[in-house]
């Protein structure tokens, strides 16, 4: 299911865009903004951000994804560790929540 995830947001940010936000400090602006569809945290993401990402979220009726931890949630996008990736792309959105489901 992650592994599956991950390919996901990686095809995201690859596409460009803007479709994926990688990072707390551009998921929170983005969320802010009402610009996401929904967000992925690390599994081992910090109480404190996932406190920070999770309320505003919540807040803004986006749902939240707990992904992989953020060692492999990075590499997966070619970065180093993520704690936070959002998702603009409603289409994609959509795809991440109904891999979880499956």
């Amino acid at each position: 299911m992650s592994e599956r995830l991950v390919r996901l947001l990686g095809l995201g940010a690859r596409g460009g865009g803007g479709r994926v936000v990688i990072g707390v400090t551009g998921v929170r602006a983005q969320l802010q903004r009402d610009a996401l569809s929904c967000v992925v945290l690390a599994a081992d993401a910090s109480l404190r951000t996932r406190e920070k990402v999770e309320r505003l979220a919540r807040a803004r009726r986006v749902p939240v994804l707990i992904g992989p931890v953020a060692e492999r949630l990075g590499a997966g996008l070619g970065r180093p560790p993520v704690q936070a990736v959002g998702v603009a792309d409603a289409a994609l959105a959509r795809g991440l929540v109904g891999s979880l489901e499956e």
